[in-house]
């Protein structure tokens, strides 16, 4: 489909800026709503006594993921989108992918149940950074070129390039209350419970060694 198509199709339609609106919900849609499946997921994995089962191992794993994710939206709400950004998201995405694999083995192998329920929830955590990220790719279809191109001819395409118009700090600090609230809290409370509930394990075990040793005597 050629540019002048493509703004045909957009004239007979309602007469409003794409690229604002992508934006807009890309701010205020998408990334908000995505905390919603975070705090299900660590529901589900309360319900399935994570602690008892993958226990710490598995905790691990979902910080790793939330810090594949975390660092590239941290690095677009502050920065210009441009090659070096570019090939972090995509690589976060990535390598994000590849952690979920992990984590739903481990939990698995652990025989820690994951319920169907849970599966769906994974489906939208696993489909919401590349639907993020295709958006953002066809709002800065110039940086994606130049991002093929290796850079060349763009003197800012391998550094960090802060933002021409920053993000309100209304904004900012809305999200910082989301992550901490809907991720670093309950996540955190779930790493603290795994740890919690290893020592306990592990005192009992070293205990009840102990005391068959005494027996033996």
């Amino acid at each position: 489909m050629s540019r002048g198509q493509a703004a045909e199709i957009s004239a007979t339609g309602v007469g409003v800026d794409v690229g604002d609106v992508t934006t807009r919900y890309l701010l205020y849609g998408l990334l908000p709503s995505w905390f919603v499946p975070g705090l299900a997921d660590w529901v589900m994995h309360r319900r399935t006594r994570i602690e008892e089962t993958a226990g710490t191992k598995e905790s691990l794993i979902h910080s790793l993921m939330m810090a594949e994710v975390g660092i590239p939206i941290a690095l677009t709400l502050r920065y210009e989108v441009n090659p070096l950004l570019l090939s972090v998201q995509l690589g976060g995405a990535a390598v994000h992918e590849a952690t979920a694999l992990w984590d739903v083995r481990t939990a698995v192998e652990s025989d820690r149940e994951v319920k169907p329920l849970e599966q769906h929830i994974h489906s939208f955590l696993e489909s919401l950074p590349f639907g993020a990220l295709a958006a953002l790719m066809c709002l800065h279809a110039d940086q994606v070129k130049a991002l093929l191109r290796g850079g060349r001819g763009h003197p800012d395409a391998w550094r960090l390039v802060p933002r021409r118009r920053p993000l309100s700090p209304g904004y900012v600090a809305g999200i910082a209350a989301a992550v901490g609230g809907c991720v670093l809290l309950p996540y955190g409370e779930e790493l603290l419970r795994c740890v919690r509930t290893a020592r306990r394990d592990r005192k009992r075990a070293d205990d009840r060694a102990k005391w068959l040793a005494r027996k033996g005597r």
